[in-house]
């Protein structure tokens, strides 16, 4: 997991929205682009890169690709941001 993958890939409002209606519910990117006034390869691209980002993850389900969020890696973010905040209160105790 690379922390400067999943902040870029979290800069963008249009990923930040993807994400959230995958935290609701599994979707194909047929469903998403009901969601949002961008052709279909600007969604592709914006997938693409949480996917590289391991934000979210895939599944074929016959001539489906299901999207799904990762929250393993989100676990693991939050995990790596406290460390660091954490070794930076410490740093200042010093």
């Amino acid at each position: 997991m690379s922390l400067d993958a999943i902040f870029q890939a979290l800069a963008d409002p249009t990923r930040r929205q993807i994400l959230t209606l995958l935290k609701k519910k599994d979707l194909t990117p047929g469903e998403l682009s009901e969601s949002f006034p961008i052709t279909k390869a600007s969604l592709s691209h914006h997938l693409d890169i949480l996917k590289r980002a391991d934000l979210v993850v895939t599944e074929r389900q016959g001539q489906f690709i299901i999207y799904s969020l990762n929250v393993s890696v989100f676990d693991e973010m939050v995990s790596a941001v406290m460390g660091v905040f954490k070794v930076a209160k410490n740093e200042g105790r010093q």
